[in-house]
């Protein structure tokens, strides 16, 4: 099939895709759409929000529609390593054999990835960067597509292990989830306390999704827009010609990876709604998502209660 074809069959089953989803999950159209956003790039995702709205079924929901396997793990202040990744032991024949973790899925459920330690939350990082797990000196690949989509909870902070940079760096895009409004709540509680529950069809094979994936790397992308996405990122950064509001408000920017996610998503977001080539527009789409998470604001900025996303709106 031609690029072109891939590229018009994703728009076609696109809506289909948001429709299935839409029968489990009333609402929240912007995370879902961000999400799927970052699994066509190849990315991976952190949401972030309060307990209750849905997050674990929203992305069950998505795995389930997308015909990808799914794993969930609860991340605990004793979770180990060799929990995510799996282990060695011995077998009858008293030879060793390697346990495959939860790790080794499509799609990995990283829930209340702030609970656990730094050497556990390590444990994903060649995971996520490299597709591929080292476990007792022995590589393994995982299946392709992979994507982490790990959940955080911001007000509980008692006990937890707040996410290094370098980590926080690895998720494409960070999404906070709000509370649904009143007519989604109401839908929400006469769907969830009747006895019906909504079969969710997958319209999509492992295959077609790495398809896809290959084909937006190739969509081509005009300068302009590449040396926007650069610039924008560049604005970030506390240093030498910066905006006096990111000398005033923030400790460090974006790096690298941040202008890479932003055309990545861009070619994405242009693809999904039938372009093929992205503009400065699909940046500016993309670009809360993507830089929310990379902005370190200082102290001043935290007392006079500024936002990331004010940050970024001035950029623009």
């Amino acid at each position: 099939m031609s690029d072109v074809a891939l590229v018009e069959k994703l728009v076609d089953k696109h809506g289909d895709l948001k429709r299935e989803i839409a029968k489990v999950i009333v609402g929240q159209e912007e995370v879902v759409n961000q999400i799927l956003l970052s699994i066509f790039s190849g990315g991976h995702s952190l949401l972030i929000g309060v307990p209750g709205l849905a997050k674990t079924l929203m992305v069950n929901t998505i795995a389930q529609a997308l015909g990808l396997n799914f794993k969930r793990i609860q991340f605990t202040p004793d979770l180990m390593p060799s929990d995510i990744l799996g282990s060695e032991i011995l077998d009858e024949n008293r030879k060793f054999k390697f346990i495959k973790g939860p790790v080794f899925t499509n799609i990995l459920l990283a829930d209340e990835i702030n609970r656990t330690p730094p050497k556990t939350q390590a444990a994903l990082l060649e995971a996520m960067q490299e597709r591929a797990v080292t476990v007792a000196g022995h590589h393994y690949k995982l299946d392709l597509p992979y994507f982490v989509l790990a959940t955080q909870n911001p007000i509980e902070q008692e006990g937890t292990y707040p996410l290094p940079e370098a980590q926080l760096d690895r998720f494409m895009f960070a999404i906070k989830l709000d509370y649904p409004s009143f007519e989604e709540e109401v839908d929400v509680v006469k769907t969830t306390t009747a006895d019906e529950f909504q079969v969710v069809n997958p319209l999509f094979t492992a295959r077609e999704i790495s398809d896809i994936q290959h084909v937006i790397r190739r969509i081509p992308v005009p300068d302009n827009v590449v040396e926007y996405a650069v610039r924008l990122v560049g604005k970030t950064r506390p240093l030498n010609g910066a905006p006096d509001l990111i000398k005033n408000y923030v400790d460090w920017g974006a790096g690298p990876r941040a202008s890479q996610n932003l055309i990545m998503a861009a070619k994405t977001h242009a693809a999904v709604n039938g372009k093929f080539s992205p503009d400065i527009e699909d940046v500016q789409a993309v670009a809360y998502g993507i830089l929310r998470h990379r902005i370190i604001k200082n102290y001043k900025a935290e007392a006079e209660g500024i936002t990331e996303e004010e940050i970024i709106q001035k950029l623009f």
